[in-house]
C-alpha cells in the first residue's frame, strides 16, 4: 500500500517505521515546510494518507487532501466542534473518506468496552459517583484529551444519571467532571473511578510509548483504503459498538 503521511513529529516517524515494517511504501511526507506537496503526484498516488497534527492545522489538511482525492486516516482532536459536521457531510454525502479517532491504540479500544460496560453496571448503584483525570505531555494543546471526551460520552450513553461532561469541577450532580494535567513527556493516562462512602473502583489506561497509537493508525489505513465514507474504530473493532451485556446475563 502507498501511504502519505501528514505531520512528521514523533507520531509521524513512529508510523513510518510501523508502515515499512508491515511491508508499505511512504511515497510522501508533508510537514510544515512543503505543503504545496498537497499538490504534488506523489501525494496524489497514495492510496492512504496518515495525519497527526494539531487541532489549528487538521481541518486545513483535511480539505487539501479531500480536494487531492486521497483517503484520510486522522489522530488529531480538537477540530471537531467547529468543523465536524462539515467534515461528516463531504464523507456521507459528497464521497469523500475519513477515518477519524481521538486514539488509534488497542488497549484504549479494549479500554472503552470495558468503560462503556462499567458504566451500564453502575445504573444499578446511585451511591457510585463518577469522575475522570487525563494527564499527557505539556505540549498537548488540547484539554480535556480527546481520547478524555470519547470515553466521557461512552459513559453518559450508559449512566442514566449523567447528562454532560465539564472540565475539571461539576456544579450539579448529572455533570461528569474531567481533571486534565499537563507534565512530563507522558504518553497518555486516563482513569475513570466511581467512588461511594464505601469503597472505591478505578480502571486505568496508561500508555508506555507511541507504539500502540502508531500500529493502530497503520491498520485503520490498511482498513480505510478499501472503504468510503466517515469511519471510526467501531469499523475497525466492530466489539464496540456491541450492545454490552445485561450484569445479570449468562
Amino acid at each position: 500500500m502507498k501511504i502519505a503521511l501528514i505531520g512528521y513529529g514523533k507520531m509521524g516517524k513512529e508510523i513510518e517505521k510501523v508502515a515499512l515494517g508491515r511491508g508499505h511504501e511512504i511515497v510522501c511526507i508533508i510537514d510544515i515546510n512543503n505543503q504545496d506537496d498537497f499538490e504534488s503526484e506523489a501525494f496524489r498516488s497514495a492510496d492512504v494518507a496518515i495525519e497527526f497534527t494539531n487541532p489549528m492545522v487538521a481541518y486545513s489538511n483535511y480539505i487539501r487532501t479531500f480536494k487531492a482525492g486521497v483517503k484520510l486516516v486522522s489522530g488529531s482532536t480538537g477540530w471537531m466542534a467547529e468543523h465536524g459536521d462539515e467534515i461528516k457531510r463531504l464523507c456521507e454525502k459528497e464521497g469523500k473518506t475519513l477515518f477519524w479517532s481521538s486514539n488509534f491504540s488497542l488497549g484504549v479500544a479494549i479500554f472503552s468496552a470495558v468503560n462503556k460496560y462499567l458504566a451500564k453496571i453502575m445504573n444499578q448503584f446511585p451511591g457510585y459517583d463518577v469522575t475522570m483525570s487525563e494527564t499527557h505531555h505539556v505540549h498537548k494543546l488540547d484539554a480535556p484529551s480527546g481520547t478524555a471526551i470519547t470515553l466521557a460520552e461512552g459513559i453518559l450513553e450508559n449512566l442514566n444519571r449523567k447528562s454532560r461532561w465539564v472540565k475539571e469541577e461539576a456544579a450539579t450532580a448529572d455533570e461528569l467532571p474531567i481533571h486534565s494535567i499537563r507534565e512530563g513527556e507522558v504518553f497518555g493516562i486516563h482513569t475513570i473511578r466511581y467512588d461511594s462512602a464505601a469503597d472505591s473502583i478505578s480502571i486505568t489506561h496508561d500508555a508506555k510509548n507511541r507504539g500502540g497509537f502508531a500500529l493502530g493508525a497503520v491498520l485503520a489505513a490498511e482498513y480505510t483504503a478499501g472503504k468510503q465514507g466517515y469511519l471510526g474504530m467501531s469499523d475497525l473493532f466492530p466489539f464496540l459498538a456491541d450492545e454490552a451485556p445485561k450484569p445479570n446475563s449468562k
